[in-house]
């Protein structure tokens, strides 16, 4: 058996450096994070420290009068003072080998059957699953990866599956914590919900509109410059026909500003606008002619979750060129799959302000925030 100290900056570079020395089937018996350098104490650097150990057959077959020592479990300390050792002992042969292979059985590879030979403790593997099955981006999976790992190896090495999904919910809120999320802000006058066709962008206005009358009796109109489709007009109408609120249309910037003349004595004004190819960056452009912009506006982008990360991406860029505050995630009751919300918030650091999960006025809506997101994430589990 051969055993070996590893110093490296994390542990996915110190597994590079057990796979590259002691060959693909080593075993990991202990790591720490250790500081070295600095100066008076200060400006340590951090480091993993891990002992790894490969065994050899043929070598412990041969010799069958060398008594092995008990190896110790992969989570104590190791005491050994030298770079490379060799086990003294008092098991067989046979007791080494299939303490070895248990060992390797614990240690299988990374969550979601991901590539590799690399070892991980059997729960962690489970609990990053969840990343993998909900589509979380690889570079947010190897960040939580090397925090769990850590985690683990100074001092939880015992947890339960449960525990860890705990750490999980902590490491993937703090990964968003620091990115503005809110709803309506009521610091601005005008609300704007764009997007692309088919997101649901009027009946999310609708269950805005309805909080803002309902919860906060704001004094509230519509205004609509969604003329393409006649349904859609037809369908604020109802809507502001329950709410008791006045709606416009327009057709024109010009219009725009006539309708804002008229409602200049309301509180909030929220304005549903036309579905847009968002391919075809012309007619995003074209929002400029119907709405002003310089106004005293909060625009908020709807995306589906429905639809595919890279389309969502592709979406943002082009809608890009209006000034978007947040983003409304909707029909999150028609997919089991929320990685691409998180993808997109950590992606872009823009904070989410609502997302719907089915067409009841004003029900199903959610407001949004790094609790609620990581808990669509993880399916409400803690």
């Amino acid at each position: 058996m051969k055993v070996k100290k590893f110093m490296a900056a994390s542990m996915p570079d110190a597994m590079k450096q057990i796979r590259a020395e002691l060959g693909k089937d080593a075993v990991i018996l202990n790591s720490r994070v250790v500081y070295t350098g600095g100066v008076l104490g200060f400006f340590k650097k951090r480091n993993i420290e891990v002992m790894a150990a490969a065994d050899s057959y043929k070598e412990i077959e041969q010799k069958p009068a060398v008594k092995p020592a008990a190896i110790p479990a992969a989570s104590n300390h190791f005491k050994g003072t030298t770079e490379e050792s060799q086990f003294p002992g008092s098991r067989t042969s046979d007791e080494l080998i299939k303490e070895i292979n248990g060992l390797k059985k614990m240690m299988s590879s990374l969550a979601g059957g991901q590539q590799t030979s690399t070892v991980y403790p059997e729960a962690i593997r489970k609990v990053m699953h969840v990343l993998y099955e909900q589509e979380i981006d690889n570079s947010i999976q190897d960040q939580v990866l090397q925090v769990m790992l850590e985690k683990w190896y100074l001092g939880g090495a015992k947890a339960k599956v449960a525990e860890v999904e705990a750490w999980l919910h902590e490491e993937l809120i703090k990964q968003i914590e620091n990115i503005p999320f809110s709803g309506i802000s009521f610091t601005k006058k005008y609300i704007n919900v764009a997007g692309p066709t088919g997101v649901g962008k009027t009946t999310t206005l609708a269950k805005m509109a309805a909080e803002c009358v309902i919860k906060h009796k704001k004094k509230a109109a519509f205004i609509t410059a969604d003329t393409y489709r006649i349904a859609a007009i037809d369908q604020l109408k109802t809507y502001a026909g329950i709410l008791d609120i006045p709606l416009e249309v327009c057709y024109t910037i010009d219009d725009f500003r006539q309708a804002a003349e008229k409602l200049k004595d309301y509180d909030l004004v929220l304005i549903d606008t036309a579905g847009r190819n968002f391919r075809n960056r012309q007619y995003v452009e074209d929002l400029k002619n119907v709405i002003d912009f310089e106004k005293d506006m909060e625009t908020f982008l709807v995306l589906s979750l429905t639809a595919k990360q890279k389309d969502m991406e592709d979406i943002y860029n082009q809608f890009s060129i209006i000034d978007i505050d947040k983003l409304i995630f909707t029909k999150a009751d028609e997919t089991s799959t929320y990685g691409a919300m998180y993808n997109i918030i950590h992606k872009y650091k823009k904070g989410a302000a609502y997302i719907t999960n089915g067409q009841d006025v004003p029900d199903d809506i959610l407001m949004a925030g790094p609790e609620a997101i990581v808990k669509q994430l993880m399916g409400n589990k803690k």
